[in-house]
């Protein structure tokens, strides 16, 4: 198999990460076209020690380097909704840190690859990420509706989001509560059990929510494969109990990464 064959099924998820890299389509497009340029001149300088997927990467990485484009990239004027949020808020990160977080999150390398990318060790990796999803969560303020029945789990699960910085508006322990919540304090993100109180589910709660506001879920649950059935609503996001802090704020982050209604990166 040729070269070109091999980094040929890597090359739209490149100018993915190219493009959320930079915040603009065109500089992204043209950092990848300029790494394929680089390849053909010199195909015996591309690495071959290491996967394709990572030698293209690091190829990219060593182009965009020497360009020493890291603030001030062309915005997007186009991008709207998800994308214009996602890419205003990737723009508050500092370079290397958005690097680190988009190439272990958006395009799922450990943080051995990701360190090899970015020159950096494999422990600078994790706190360049944690860097990242701190000053995300400094950007995406929300009101939490929390629906546990279990008042220990409740009260863990609210003081993580306060330490989050989030507002909680309340903590419903059955469907009709929740959503009577929902109803007088429209949440910015919902964090869902799914076995309530009163027998009564707390995915037809989300339901029920769902069907009058446009709000993100975390569903936080014993019982994952009731919510893996193919029917709606689908989990984007699904946390296993018992849970780690740790995955819970990074759930968090994330669900409120590109919702418009959470204060915008100014």
């Amino acid at each position: 198999m040729s070269l070109g064959q091999e980094l040929a099924p890597h090359l739209p998820f490149l100018r993915r990460y190219a493009r959320a890299l930079t915040g603009s389509q065109t500089h992204g497009d043209a950092f990848v076209r300029a790494t394929l340029e680089a390849i053909v001149a010199k195909p015996d300088e591309f690495p071959r020690d290491v996967d394709p997927r990572l030698g293209l990467y690091k190829t990219f990485h060593a182009i965009w380097s020497t360009a020493n484009i890291e603030e001030g990239e062309e915005p997007v004027q186009s991008a709207t909704g998800a994308e214009g949020i996602a890419h205003a808020r990737l723009s508050r990160i500092t370079p290397l840190s958005r690097q680190a977080l988009l190439l272990t999150s958006l395009e799922g390398f450990s943080s051995d690859d990701t360190g090899y990318l970015i020159d950096a060790s494999p422990a600078d990796v994790d706190s360049l990420v944690a860097e990242a999803l701190e000053e995300i969560e400094r950007q995406t303020l929300a009101d939490v509706l929390i629906i546990e029945d279990e008042p220990i789990i409740a009260m863990d699960i609210e003081t993580i989001v306060r330490d989050l910085g989030h507002n909680v508006t309340g903590v419903a322990v059955t469907r009709d509560e929740a959503v009577a919540q929902a109803r007088q304090n429209p949440p910015g993100l919902v964090l869902a059990d799914i076995q309530l109180a009163d027998d009564s589910s707390g995915i037809d709660a989300v339901k029920d929510i769902l069907a009058e506001f446009s709000v993100p879920v975390i569903f936080i649950t014993a019982f994952p494969e009731r919510l893996l059935t193919g029917t709606r609503p689908e989990p984007t996001f699904l946390i296993t109990k018992p849970f780690q802090r740790s995955t819970v704020k990074a759930a968090i982050a994330q669900a409120l990464f590109f919702d418009a209604a959470t204060v915008p990166a100014a």
